[in-house]
């Protein structure tokens, strides 16, 4: 079994930790798309459809060069550990087999492959990445911070995401189809009176309200004082756009402090703790 610790290191690390004494017996074969069904633990639920027929209309023409990689289900057939977009796609070009490399893994390596494999393309959607981790630390009996260990992030960055499960369902489905964005469902989360949530969220797409403005409503409805315009000169629309973008990136306060004449200014970027400072780095992609 792979080594738990490695799995930070990313997917074709955990790969090779429990294939590379089978590596050089390993072989390509071809299967019946008829006897693979896709992976149980896979989180993305939403696949791009156009991205799919270009993809299908690609192995129609050429095939499918690089192999999926299948387990023997336990019921019958192979399960997808990797490569459920090629295994739809060449369902949509009418193939009937597919090449395929099978490997024996467990469930709880099925499970963090999944999430691993999504998370290093970047395929899931906030709300499918956080049911993603909740899942893993249920099945496999976990804490945040041992599920942070094993994933390679930090405890704060799984728990904003985790967090996004308590939003009411209407509102968890204005995340998944694109109208808010991680950071306006993360400021919703902080209203207090949670019965006002689902409306605020709806005027948020409504009025296409910014994360600092949305921020300044949820202060003014948890009864906070309203807060004080900065008496210095305004930013203009270019940073005011390019600070909201910054917050949603770092998912903290980042405040822009510009002199439009001169064009110089500095980028001040807040934390709440060292894990917090730690994930902000790894954001930024800086090891120290």
């Amino acid at each position: 079994m792979a080594n738990k610790k490695g799995l930070g290191r990313g997917i074709n690390a955990l790969f090779s930790d429990f294939t590379e004494e089978k590596e050089i017996d390993e072989k390509v074969e071809e299967l019946q798309l008829s006897e693979i069904r896709p992976n149980p633990y896979q989180p993305r639920k939403t696949f791009d459809e156009e991205n799919l027929h270009d993809l299908a209309e690609s192995i129609r023409k050429n095939g499918v060069f690089q192999p999926i990689i299948v387990r023997k289900s336990s019921v019958m057939g192979y399960e997808i550990i990797a490569g459920e977009r090629r295994f739809r796609a060449s369902k949509m070009a009418n193939q009937d087999k597919i090449p395929a490399i099978v490997r024996a893994i467990d469930d709880e390596q099925m499970m963090e492959i999944a999430v691993l494999e999504n998370l290093q393309r970047e395929d899931l959607s906030p709300l499918e990445e956080a049911q993603a981790y909740s899942t893993l630390m249920e099945n496999l009996k976990i804490t945040q911070s041992e599920l942070s260990e094993r994933l390679g992030k930090s405890r704060p960055y799984i728990a904003n995401y985790l967090r996004l499960l308590d939003l009411p369902t209407e509102v968890k489905s204005m995340l998944q189809n694109g109208q808010l964005s991680m950071g306006q469902a993360r400021t919703l989360l902080a209203l207090k009176d949670k019965d006002k949530l689902v409306d605020l969220a709806k005027r948020t797409v409504k009025e296409n309200l910014t994360v600092r403005q949305l921020e300044q409503i949820v202060n003014e409805m948890n009864g906070k004082k309203k807060i004080k315009k900065d008496k210095k000169k305004k930013l203009s629309p270019y940073l005011l756009e390019s600070q909201t973008q910054l917050q949603e990136k770092f998912g903290t306060k980042v405040a822009i402090k510009a002199n439009e004449k001169t064009g110089k200014g500095k980028i001040e970027i807040s934390y709440l703790s060292t894990e917090d400072f730690n994930r902000i780095l790894d954001v930024l992609n800086i090891e120290l």
